[in-house]
This record gives structure tokens, C-alpha cells and sequence, in this order.
């Protein structure tokens, strides 16, 4: 054999090498594709010290609320300087809330679960190899298997009805929520503007106090006057100064209370302008009906009742054996290739899920319990705001009818102590009476306010809507 033959046969075997690196590098290439599109890890770390809570984006804020979209709620251009009516006020509670703002950060997990009960679930693939240590064969024993949840297919249909349920009670439990703290916000503007009209006459009847705690102590210095008199004046007076000081702190707390909800500074002064309260006429049986179809907490729970019963169908499809589809391949030691389906199952023989099934059964009755409390609830509650509001019309009632008089007894009074024909402290007691009247008067303007607010939470909807 010539020498060129010899080293062209020398070559030879290294070309099937050569050729199949191509190969080597296309599976290499296949393996890795799934692992391209695989999520990633990124840390997203807690800041160690507490946020603190600076002024809000005005430009950012007036066009949330330019473009919020809430069936009780109208968008407006939110100006923190000019005064805030109910609705403002409630717009920017739903807008900046903090705790709002968490809560639809957290409704975002349901939708995630709407989404993980649409995906199929991924097949499973094994492989082995088993070399011959000894023995004729003189090949390695190798066996794969690629398999199939097909018990996940057959459940998938009733879990994705009970994640877009669960999604969907998520959804309405936070619009409640939005709904409780718009409420919250309005119910807070009213009685600050109610504890700014008491302190106003509060402060006037702290000043008359002193007035006359100053003179009563003149006279019995002088010796005109005895001494419990004087004793009484201080009494009125430190009883007028506590009840002013009072009227302070409850400002200053309503006010906190309101920057709070909104998601402003504690420092923000707000303007608020007066609401007006109509008299809509009240009947407890057609508000709960209204409140029936429009409190979204009940048709959250409702939403959470189909949720436990697409669990609880589930539950009982458990019972049933769960099928897996293997398919295997194996080439054994003597080169004989073996391909062919396995089939595992579990056989209901003494489970049955009977423990899962008893679970959701159980769960399922709690929920309709609940849901009959809610109503049980709902109605009470109704019934009572609504006793509560024509309580206190009746009340208001009664000091508009005598507030007239009082006005004109007390003007009357003070015209004669000037003239010298009444002494001044009968004119005092006059003005102080009044003063009583319309500290009684705004307690009822501030007790129908707020229960009227009240009664628009418990009804889920504007009191505007009550005679449609």
C-alpha cells in the first residue's frame, strides 16, 4: 500500500467528528432556549428607615383626579389652596390614600393566580444510563421517559373559575374599601368644620367666663360681693376653659385624621367648604333593598361563595383516580430497543379525598352564614341610621323654633345692660343661652351630616340616587 493511501485511511475516522460538532453545538443550542426564556432573580430590598411623607405632586394629583373613574365619584382638577367640597375631598382620598394604594399593589396577586391557573403544566423528562460491569452485552443500558400530568388538564377548567371568583372578590373588596375611607374622609370634613364652629363659641364663652370671673373678683375684693359667688365664677370659668381646650384638641385630631386618609402631611391646611343637608325622605326597607344590589362588600362575598364552590367541585373531582401518562424509551445492554405508554393512577380505594371534600363542604357552609350576617347586619345598621337621622332633625327642628326667640331675647338684653337698665351680667346669661342653643344646633347639623354620610356606606351608593 502506498504511502498517501495509508495516511488517507489514517484520516478517515476523524471526519464523522469534524461533521458532527455542528450537531453537538444545534442541541447544545436547543437546551439552552428554554433556559433563555426562564424568569430572573432581582433583589428588591426593604429601605431600613421609614418613608416619610412629603407633599404630593400637585401636577401628579390633579390628573389622577382629573381622570379617576368611579361611579361615585366626578373627576375634578384638585387645587389644595381652594376650598374642597365632599366630593373633592373624596377624590382624593380614593386617589392618594396610602392604604389604598397597598391594597391595589395586593389585588395584583389574584390576577397573577387568574394567570397561573391559565398555564398548562410542563412535562416531565427523565434519563438514565447503566454501564456493564460485567457480562456478555457489551453495551450501556439507557431509559427515558417523558411524562404527562393529565390529572392537572382535567382540573383546570373548575380551578381558573375559582381563581377569576377569588380575582373578582378581591376586585369588589377593594372598591369597597375605596368606598369605606371616601366615606371616612367626608364624614372627617364635616366634623371639622363642626368642631371649628364650636370652638368659635367656645372661645366666646371662654372669654365671657373670664369677663366675669375678672369683675365677680373685683367686687369681692371690695367686699360687695360673697364668697361662693365668687367661688361659682371660677367654676364657670375653668368649666368654659376645659371645654374650649377640648374643642382644640379635637380640631387639631380631626384634622390629623383627615390629612391621614387623604395621604398629605400632617401639617397641610385644608380649606372645606360646607355641604348643604338635604331632606330626602328616609325608608329603611328601600335602602336595604338599594344597598342589596349596590354594597360591593356583599357582592365580594359572593364572589368569595362561587370561589368556594368551584373549590369544593374540585374537591369532589379529587375523589376520582388521577391519571399520569408516561412514555418511555429504552434501549437495554443486548442493543434491543423498547418503546411503550405507562399509566399511573391512584386507586380511590379507602381516601376518596373524603377529608378535602368534608373541608370545602364545611368552608362553603361558613361562607353562606357569613353572607346571611352581612345582610342580618346591613339591615340593622340601616334601620338604625335611620332612626338616628330623624332623632336628630327632630332635634334641630326644636332649636330652630326656639332660636329666634333666644336671638331676640339676648339682643334685647345686651341693649338694655348698655342703657344701664339691666345689669350686665343678666345680659351675659342671655348671650350665653343663645351661645348654648347654637352649640346644640350645630351638634344636630353635624349628627345628621355624618349619619347621613353614614347611610350612603351602608346603602353603597349617593344619597342622590336613593329616589331613582
Amino acid at each position: 500500500m502506498k504511502a498517501d493511501e495509508r495516511s488517507h485511511l489514517q484520516r478517515s475516522p476523524q471526519r464523522p467528528v469534524e461533521t458532527s460538532r455542528p450537531r453537538i453545538r444545534a442541541a447544545r443550542v436547543l437546551l439552552l432556549l428554554p433556559l433563555a426564556a426562564c424568569a430572573h432573580y432581582a433583589p428588591s430590598p426593604l429601605s431600613p428607615a421609614p418613608a416619610v411623607l412629603a407633599a404630593p405632586d400637585a401636577a401628579a394629583l390633579s390628573q389622577a383626579a382629573a381622570t379617576i373613574d368611579r361611579p361615585y365619584l366626578k373627576p375634578l382638577a384638585v387645587d389644595l389652596a381652594a376650598p374642597l367640597d365632599g366630593n373633592a375631598v373624596a377624590v382624593l382620598a380614593v386617589v392618594n390614600n396610602p392604604d389604598l394604594k397597598a391594597l391595589r399593589e395586593r389585588a395584583g396577586i389574584s390576577d397573577a393566580q387568574v394567570f397561573a391557573a391559565r398555564l398548562l403544566p410542563d412535562p416531565t423528562f427523565s434519563f438514565g444510563a447503566s454501564k456493564v460491569l460485567s457480562g456478555p452485552d457489551p453495551l450501556p443500558d439507557l431509559v427515558g421517559a417523558l411524562g404527562f400530568d393529565l390529572n392537572s388538564l382535567r382540573t383546570r377548567g373548575v380551578k381558573l373559575a375559582q381563581a377569576r371568583a377569588a380575582a373578582r372578590q378581591v376586585r369588589l373588596d377593594l372598591a369597597w374599601n375605596e368606598w369605606q375611607t371616601a366615606g371616612q374622609a367626608r364624614i372627617q370634613a364635616v366634623r371639622i368644620l363642626a368642631l371649628v364652629r364650636n370652638l368659635t363659641l367656645a372661645d366666646a364663652t371662654r372669654a365671657n367666663a373670664r369677663s366675669l370671673l375678672d369683675r365677680t373678683q373685683r367686687a369681692a375684693a371690695r367686699g360687695d360681693l360673697a364668697a361662693d359667688q365668687d367661688q361659682a365664677a371660677r367654676t364657670a370659668a375653668a368649666d368654659a376653659e376645659d371645654k374650649a381646650r377640648t374643642a382644640e384638641r379635637d380640631l387639631a385630631a380631626a384634622r390629623f385624621e383627615l390629612n391621614r386618609l387623604l395621604g398629605l402631611p400632617p401639617q397641610t391646611s385644608l380649606l372645606l367648604a360646607s355641604p348643604a343637608i338635604p331632606d330626602v325622605p328616609l325608608d329603611p326597607a328601600k335602602l336595604f333593598a338599594i344597598g342589596q344590589v349596590n354594597r360591593t362588600d356583599i357582592k365580594a362575598l359572593e364572589a368569595g361563595y362561587a370561589s368556594q364552590e368551584a373549590a369544593t367541585r374540585k374537591a369532589i373531582m379529587d375523589q376520582f383516580p388521577t391519571l399520569a401518562l408516561t412514555l418511555t424509551g429504552n434501549r437495554d445492554t443486548a442493543g434491543n430497543l423498547i418503546v411503550g405508554p405507562a399509566i399511573d393512577f391512584t386507586v380511590p380505594l379507602w381516601n376518596r379525598n373524603r377529608g378535602g371534600i368534608a373541608i370545602e363542604r364545611a368552608t362553603r357552609a361558613a361562607l353562606k352564614a357569613e353572607y346571611e350576617a352581612r345582610l342580618s347586619q346591613a339591615r340593622a345598621e340601616i334601620a338604625a341610621a335611620v332612626s338616628g337621622i330623624l332623632v336628630a332633625r327632630r332635634q334641630r327642628d326644636a332649636v330652630l323654633r326656639d332660636l329666634p326667640s333666644a336671638e331676640r331675647y339676648a339682643t334685647a338684653t345686651r341693649r338694655a345692660a348698655g342703657r344701664g337698665d339691666l345689669a350686665l351680667s343678666t345680659a351675659e346669661t342671655a348671650e350665653q343661652a343663645l351661645r348654648d342653643k347654637q352649640i346644640l344646633l350645630a351638634q344636630s347639623d353635624q349628627a345628621i351630616a355624618e349619619q347621613m354620610i353614614a347611610l350612603e356606606l351602608l346603602t353603597g351608593t349617593l344619597r342622590e340616587a336613593w329616589t331613582q
